[in-house]
């Protein structure tokens, strides 16, 4: 594994812990760091997981996908955050969500036990690793009950001004980028990507926005 000490110090889940023993703290955790390419499969659907991800570089989408083929974007894990943590510490039998990589990366694994069982060296890292999960968990249900927000509007209208409007205040500024090309925007927010595309086009014309590519104005 390359040095991603730069990396790690961003992670939320290693807050309040000192540079210095962040490499013991991995050693303790057993963490294991995996290549892979892009549109590789790190979790599938259906599978029982005992460890979850950093992404030290690179991104991963979590997906999920119904019967008929139809693929939802439950969101984009970039480098830094943690991915699959609530279904490993939960113990859940069938994984009902895929995590597949958007571009070539390396991302680290820690199995849930090794973090909340404190190890034979009574090491002192595990109290603070547990306060941190529960932050990153708690948040991320904060962020799930967003994506449920905007999912519920009746139209694919309310639906984009209800994501974009929420983008906007995030990034403090009415211009601002935003993580998905069009097709994921389109399975971000459960619509059909020719029918979000023409709706894009009306709120344009209308006054309402400017946009390029991944790049917009609310105006």
């Amino acid at each position: 594994m390359k040095n991603y000490t730069d990396v790690l110090k961003t992670v939320r889940l290693f807050k309040g812990i000192e540079e210095a023993d962040l490499q013991p703290l991995l050693s303790c955790l057993a963490a294991k760091s995996v290549r892979f390419e892009k549109g590789q499969t790190v979790f599938s659907s259906g599978e029982s997981i005992e460890k979850f991800g950093i992404v030290l570089s690179g991104q991963v989408q979590v997906v999920q996908d119904d019967y008929y083929g139809n693929r939802s974007i439950l969101g984009k894990i970039d480098i830094g955050n943690l991915f699959g943590e609530s279904f490993a510490c939960a113990e859940i039998k069938t994984l009902p969500v895929s995590v597949i990589t958007t571009t070539e990366s390396e991302l680290l694994f820690i199995n849930c036990h090794r973090l909340a069982v404190p190890c034979a060296k009574a090491c002192g890292f595990h109290s603070r690793l547990i306060q941190n999960m529960l932050n990153i968990v708690s948040m991320k249900n904060i962020s799930l009950t967003q994506k449920i927000e905007f999912t519920s509007k009746r139209t694919t209208r309310e639906k984009l001004l209800a994501y974009l409007s929420a983008e906007a205040k995030k990034s403090g500024s009415s211009h601002f980028c935003i993580p998905f090309n069009r097709q994921e925007l389109a399975d971000y927010l459960s619509v059909e990507r020719s029918a979000m595309s023409a709706e894009l086009s009306k709120l344009r014309d209308d006054g309402v926005l400017k946009f390029h590519k991944n790049q917009f104005d609310l105006l």
